[in-house]
């Protein structure tokens, strides 16, 4: 009989810590009811005391999601438990994640403490954490750093303590795979009482071996890894929720099982990529565009004759439909809404047919609508409500002359214009926006992704603009990217405190 592997997604607590990347409440709802459809066995909804917004959203979550565990982030302190257990009030399965540093550096420089006291803090969090639930998960923050034997001292503590999941995070992404492995391996067989208990890891991927890293975990005893949808994470991010997932479906050997549909592992991607803003990297292991390209001559006819002579993964087997429909100017409604749909989108008949006459005016200006061009569409509402938008954006440039941009805003209801040079297109119609919103801003950040490889195909555009020492995210998508880059920097003003 297979081993079960639980599977806690963190991708709307530690992924959503990604700068820019910040979901509103029905967007986490969004996320947390796609993530019980693929699967995942626990949902960590957010960090209740850090925020209203966070208080907010997992009590929303805890609400609509039935089978999966809801869990709230607390740190060592009687407060945030408080704050933590008020917001999983209507969780039918809650879990209050509390824990703190264990590691020297932690101790000495965060805390300003000792070994002895930090055993104590741990205990009686999880104990104050245990009135309010009956399931408690422990974390000893940079676990990575600390040495073994005081390690195992921290979690026999908290097991005895009452903690029924105990977290061992690579915090900073420093460990080997092989020093990853040891540190579970010893737990295991020296901590009193470790059978009582679920050994979790959460592994950061600094140096690129989260994923490698984690297996470790897995294979020395832990039973829990802690993920997230596309990797996404804190500074390099964390481990791959798919990746994990199709390494157990691959390796028939490893006799362990996960809950997770692999079919939905796709359009969960897409999803979470599409409302956070975050683009997948080409070559991303699983969901990446390239995943399952072959260029190379050799490969392409070892694949022709026999698939899986460099496949090792069914397309289908992650929600990949080769043979999906072609979305043209000439396709329906319910066409458009199945796509939607096998990506992950259920939208209302109202907010369909907005997205429909939106999808209708792009299909005129391109030859084939892309996925990531509908995901786009389908998002696009968030700027629907926004107090500032653009009206017209008029640019002459060319070689050998200075570029002049014509700008039209539309501001809470009222019409502005104006026009400036600048050096470039952007520059100039940014410097025509400037004019209309007279304030000091600098912008810090400016990247633009070409959703796929046609000349008419959309753009994204991301920018960070500092105002009033404050960095705000922006985010804009336009065939044309000189209006994508208008669109994400008012994206950005329109975030101005």
């Amino acid at each position: 009989m297979s081993d079960k592997l639980f599977i806690f997604d963190t991708t709307l607590r530690d992924g959503e810590q990604v700068p820019g990347c910040q979901l509103n409440t029905v967007e986490k709802i969004q996320v947390a009811k796609q993530l019980e459809a693929l699967g995942a066995d626990v949902i960590e909804a957010g960090f209740p005391i850090s925020s209203p917004g966070d208080y907010n959203s997992v009590i929303e979550i805890s609400k609509v999601v039935t089978w999966p565990t809801v869990c709230a982030l607390t740190r060592a302190v009687q407060k945030d438990i408080d704050v933590a257990a008020e917001a999983l009030q209507y969780a039918k399965h809650k879990r209050i994640h509390t824990g703190i540093g264990t590691s020297d550096s932690h101790i000495k420089y965060k805390f300003n403490s000792n070994r002895e006291e930090i055993i104590e803090r741990a205990v009686a969090a999880v104990k104050y954490a245990r009135r309010f639930v009956d399931d408690v998960e422990f974390y000893a923050e940079d676990a990575g750093r600390t040495d073994n034997e005081y390690l195992a001292r921290v979690v026999e503590a908290v097991i005895k303590a009452g903690a029924t999941v105990v977290n061992i995070p690579d915090t900073t992404g420093y460990c080997l795979p092989s020093e990853y492995g040891e540190k579970i391996k010893y737990l295991m067989e020296y901590v009193n009482g470790v059978h009582n208990a679920i050994i979790s890891t959460h592994c950061h991927n600094d140096l690129g071996m989260a994923t490698a890293n984690t297996m470790a975990g897995v294979l020395n005893g832990a039973r829990q890894v802690e993920v997230t949808i596309n990797g996404i994470g804190e500074r390099a991010g964390n481990t791959s929720l798919e990746e994990i997932a199709m390494i157990i479906k691959c390796h028939k050997d490893i006799e362990i099982e996960t809950n997770i549909n692999t079919q939905k592992i796709y359009p969960t991607s897409r999803m979470v990529s599409s409302l956070m803003n975050m683009p997948v990297q080409p070559n991303k292991a699983i969901v990446g565009r390239n995943a399952f390209a072959h260029s190379s001559g050799i490969h392409q006819d070892g694949v022709l004759k026999n698939i899986q002579t460099y496949e090792i993964i069914d397309p289908h087997d992650v929600g990949i439909d080769d043979n999906s429909i072609v979305l043209t100017a000439r396709s329906g409604r319910a066409a458009l809404k199945s796509r939607l749909h096998a990506l992950g989108v259920t939208l209302e008949q109202e907010r369909l047919d907005q997205v429909y006459e939106e999808f209708l005016k792009l299909a005129d200006k391109k030859k084939d609508i892309s996925e990531d061009d509908i995901l786009v569409l389908a998002g696009a509402e968030r700027t629907q409500n926004h107090r500032i938008k653009l009206e017209y954006l008029q640019v002459t440039s060319g070689v050998g002359v200075r570029s002049v941009a014509s700008i039209g805003l539309n501001i809470a209801g009222e019409k502005f214009e104006a026009a400036a040079s600048g050096n470039g297109p952007v520059d100039a119609a940014i410097s025509a926006l400037k004019k209309i919103i007279d304030r000091h801003m600098t912008l810090k950040e400016f990247t633009i992704q070409a959703i796929s490889k046609g000349s008419d195909d959309m753009g994204k555009v991301h920018m960070q603009v500092e105002y009033d020492n404050r960095i705000y995210y922006g985010f804009g998508a336009n065939t044309d990217i000189i209006a994508a880059s208008v669109e994400a920097y008012i994206d950005c003003i329109n975030k101005f405190k």
